[in-house]
C-alpha cells in the first residue's frame, strides 16, 4: 500500500512557498528574477540528500534529477514529472506567510492580514470536498504560490517515497523543475538532450482527479499604429494621434462575443494585454487563442480587418498587423500516443479518484514540452483560486497527487 507521508508533504509545501520566486514578464533576462534560483538550489540539495543521482541545477535554473530503474525489465520508456518553481506576476509573492487550517469544517475563513480577504465555500464551491481535511491559505497580503509549489512538492514527497521504498518496482524517472513558466518562457531553455525521456507528466493543475490533455494554441498579435506628429500648437489639419487611433480600435472590438469575459467551454478569444505608446506611435499587444490551430487564422484575419477598418478613417495613419506563434494544442502530439494519457488515467483510478479529463483554457510547460518531442499531459495538484490573495489548497489532494506519481511509475514498468 502506498502511504505518503502528509504532514512531511505540507511542512515541505509551506517551506517552499516562503521563497519568494516571482517570475517577471518584462525582463528580458533569463531566467526573468534571478530570485527563482533560490529555490532551485533548494531543491537540489533535497534531491541529492535523498539519494537521487544525477542532479543539477544550471545557470538558467532548471534543476535536473533521476531515480534510477529499480526493475529488472530493460525496455521500460523513461519517463519525466515536471514542475515550475516561478510564481505569477499578478499578486505579490514577497513575505508568503503560509497558514495550516486543520481540520476545515465549512466555516468562512478571514484571511489575518488583511481581513477584507475571506475565503467562503459560496465563493469556492470545491472547498466542500475538503471537510474534515487539512487545507493551506497565506495571511492576505499575497498569493500563496500553489502554483505551482505544490506540484514541486508532490513529485518531491514521491521521489522521497520512491526512494524509501525499493519494493516499488518502476524504470528509470527523470525529474525537471523550471523557471518562467508564468511569463511564457518556461521551456526556453530546457536542454531536451539532458532530460533525456520519452514521455512526461507536469504536475501543474487544479481539483482532485483532474487530467488535461488539450490545451489551447496559441499566438500572440501586435498592432503597431503609426500616427502623424505636429506640434500640439499648429496641429490643426495635421496631427493624427496614435493613441486616440488605438483607443478606437479597442472600442471597435466585438463587446459580446470573441473575448475572454464572453466565452468559455472549447471558445476561443482575442485579448487586448497592453497599450503603449506616444502621440506619434501606439502598439496595442494582443493573445490569441483557439483549441483548434487553424482558426487561430481565423481570428487574426478578424482582427486585423477591425483595426485596417478603424486606422482608414484617419488620413495619413498606417499599421502594422504582426503575429507570433507561442504554443499549440498539446491534443494533436498526444492523440498520437494514446497511452501516455490512459496510464495516467489508470494511476489517477488506483488512487480511488474518479478520473475527470478537461480541457485547458491556457497553456502549461507540457504544450511546449510536447512539441518538443515530450508528450506531457498535465496532473492536478489541488490548487485553487490561483494567481490570488485567496488562492488554497487541500493536503489531500497533495497527497493523491503524489500517490498518482507513484502509481504512474509502477504503471509504465508493470507495461515496460
Amino acid at each position: 500500500m502506498i502511504q505518503i507521508n502528509a504532514s512531511m508533504l505540507a511542512e515541505r509545501f509551506m517551506r517552499y512557498v516562503q521563497v519568494d520566486t516571482q517570475s517577471d514578464p518584462v525582463s528580458e533576462l533569463f531566467p526573468t528574477t534571478e530570485k527563482q534560483k533560490d529555490l532551485s538550489v533548494i531543491l537540489a540539495a533535497e534531491l541529492k540528500a535523498m539519494g537521487l543521482s544525477q542532479v543539477e541545477t544550471d545557470a538558467y535554473g532548471y534543476v535536473y534529477a533521476t531515480i534510477p530503474s529499480n526493475s529488472d525489465k530493460k525496455n521500460i520508456p523513461v519517463i519525466c514529472f515536471c514542475s515550475h518553481v516561478d510564481t505569477a506576476p499578478d499578486c505579490s509573492g514577497t513575505n508568503v506567510k503560509p497558514l495550516l487550517h486543520r481540520a476545515y469544517s465549512g466555516q468562512d475563513i478571514t484571511l489575518p492580514d488583511d481581513t477584507t480577504q475571506v475565503l467562503k465555500m459560496t465563493d469556492s464551491p470545491y472547498l466542500k470536498t475538503q471537510l474534515g481535511g487539512d487545507i493551506i491559505t497565506a495571511s492576505g497580503l499575497t498569493l500563496l504560490g500553489a502554483d505551482d509549489k505544490s506540484g514541486v512538492a508532490v513529485i518531491m514527497q514521491a521521489a522521497q517515497f520512491l526512494i524509501e521504498n525499493p519494493s516499488v518496482k518502476h524504470g528509470e524517472i527523470r525529474i525537471v523543475f523550471t523557471p518562467d513558466e508564468e511569463v511564457g518562457k518556461g521551456t526556453a531553455k530546457i536542454d531536451m538532450k539532458k532530460l533525456g525521456a520519452s514521455f512526461g507528466y507536469t504536475l501543474d493543475g487544479g481539483e482532485a482527479g483532474s487530467l488535461e490533455d488539450e490545451t489551447f494554441s496559441a499566438d500572440g498579435a501586435s498592432i503597431i499604429i503609426h500616427g502623424v506628429i505636429a506640434h500640439p500648437g499648429y496641429a490643426k489639419g495635421k496631427l493624427v494621434n496614435a493613441i486616440k487611433i488605438a483607443g478606437e480600435v479597442l472600442d471597435a472590438l466585438p463587446k459580446n462575443e470573441f473575448s475572454p469575459e464572453t466565452t468559455e467551454g472549447l471558445q476561443g478569444f482575442v485579448h487586448p494585454v497592453s497599450v503603449n505608446g506616444i502621440a506619434e506611435k501606439a502598439t496595442i499587444g494582443f493573445i490569441v487563442r483557439d483549441f483548434k490551430t487553424a482558426k487561430l487564422a481565423e481570428h487574426h484575419q478578424r482582427l486585423k480587418k477591425i483595426a485596417e477598418a478603424v486606422v482608414a478613417r484617419h488620413a495619413g495613419a498606417t499599421m502594422e498587423y504582426v503575429q507570433q506563434e507561442q504554443y499549440r494544442n498539446m491534443k494533436e502530439v498526444l492523440d498520437k500516443h494514446p497511452e501516455v494519457a490512459t496510464y495516467a488515467a489508470e494511476a489517477i483510478q488506483r488512487t480511488g479518484l474518479a478520473v475527470k479529463t478537461e480541457s485547458i483554457r491556457g497553456g502549461t510547460d507540457g504544450s511546449r514540452l510536447s512539441f518538443m518531442g515530450l508528450p506531457c499531459p498535465n496532473i492536478f495538484t489541488g490548487m485553487q483560486n490561483i494567481h490570488s490573495k485567496l488562492e488554497w489548497i487541500g493536503v489531500n489532494d497533495m497527497v493523491k497527487a503524489s500517490e498518482t506519481i507513484v502509481h504512474l511509475s509502477m504503471i509504465w514498468e508493470e507495461k515496460g
